[in-house]
């Protein structure tokens, strides 16, 4: 999905904050790694979302650059804890660091970044137009989606053991590993703009029901997007066998021989193309395709909704704009 032009400018001065960062050369072991994730062609999402955040709420945009850096290095730290937990080779289309490098470099390199996002963070304990309690608040904000988002991660990894997992257990969980980041990302937004709790819990709500609707439209797209534009092998949650939206409400609907093949199929590691358009296939069958569809527009019409409690303003319009191209995306 391309970037809107808003989206392309706020990325932009994101991504020239981040180049300002202070990266010593040495240690290059340290440092190195920081320098290759950063460089990468991420989206830089969640920081833009906290500079809308904070212009939906009639904040300066320039403000919230400090808490947008720290969003975004708050989510490569857990990308770089991730990919050594999953074992990840490839990250964006490039060597994860814990490949390019060793595991224990990436886990020292994204400890540096967390540390880093709280020295960003430091501007609004030291600059006098933010108040303890508001300071105070910026970190609860940021520190609440770190927490949540372990939360999520450890679920995970506990689905991986279970015979059985439910469709609330399975949102539960992508409500913290993926939706945490993005509900903070605006959240922290409207913090610096001095947005009223009501609002802050407005735009708490919209991140979750954005972070929602995506994970499950990413479980989605891995069996209906043209892999060489998604990036990922077509089926690749398939062939892991992982727990998505789609094979948890199949497992739910099936019955007998058909669900017995369904599990068969899904655990196994090496599964043929044959074998995995017979999953996608079965998915059809049970309408699973058209009501994971259905689910992923859900979400995003409930945060689109809840934006109608803001004042009009360019920035809610290009929110309303971001989160109408997501619904359609193809990859």
């Amino acid at each position: 999905m391309d970037n809107t032009k808003q989206q392309q400018q706020l990325s932009n001065l994101i991504n020239d904050k981040l180049a300002e960062l202070d990266l010593p050369s040495e240690p290059s072991l340290l440092y190195d790694p920081v320098r290759y994730t950063l460089s990468s062609a991420g989206k830089r999402v969640r920081p833009y979302l906290t500079l809308v955040g904070c212009g939906l709420c009639q904040g300066e945009i320039d403000e919230a650059v400090p808490a947008a850096l720290a969003i975004e290095l708050l989510h490569n730290f857990t990308l770089l804890h991730d990919d050594i937990m999953d074992r990840a080779d490839k990250r964006r289309g490039q060597p994860s660091v814990y490949t390019k490098w060793d595991s224990n470099t990436a886990i020292l390199s994204g400890d540096a970044m967390y540390a880093k996002a709280f020295k960003q963070l430091q501007y609004y304990g030291t600059d006098e137009h933010y108040s303890k309690q508001l300071y105070s608040l910026i970190l609860d904000i940021f520190l609440d989606s770190a927490e949540t988002v372990c939360e999520g991660q450890a679920y995970d990894m506990m689905f991986e053991n279970l015979d059985e997992v439910s469709i609330e257990d399975y949102l539960t969980m992508i409500e913290g590993k993926t939706a945490a980041l993005i509900s903070g990302a605006l959240a922290m937004g409207g913090a610096v703009a001095g947005a009223e709790d009501e609002q802050i819990d407005k735009l708490k709500f919209v991140g979750q029901k954005i972070g929602i609707a995506f994970q499950i439209q990413d479980d989605l797209l891995d069996v209906i997007a043209d892999p060489k534009k998604f990036g990922k092998k077509k089926g690749g949650d398939i062939v892991e066998g992982k727990k998505t939206y789609l094979s948890l409400l199949a497992l739910k609907r099936s019955a007998n021989d058909q669900k017995k093949e369904l599990l068969k199929l899904l655990a196994s590691k090496e599964n043929t193309s044959q074998e995995i358009t017979k999953v996608v296939s079965i998915f059809d069958s049970l309408n699973v395709i058209q009501d994971t569809k259905s689910a992923i527009e859900y979400h995003y019409q409930a945060a689109i909704d809840r934006l109608d409690a803001f004042k009009e303003s360019k920035y809610k319009t290009e929110l309303i704009t971001f989160l109408n191209r997501l619904i359609s995306r193809k990859y």
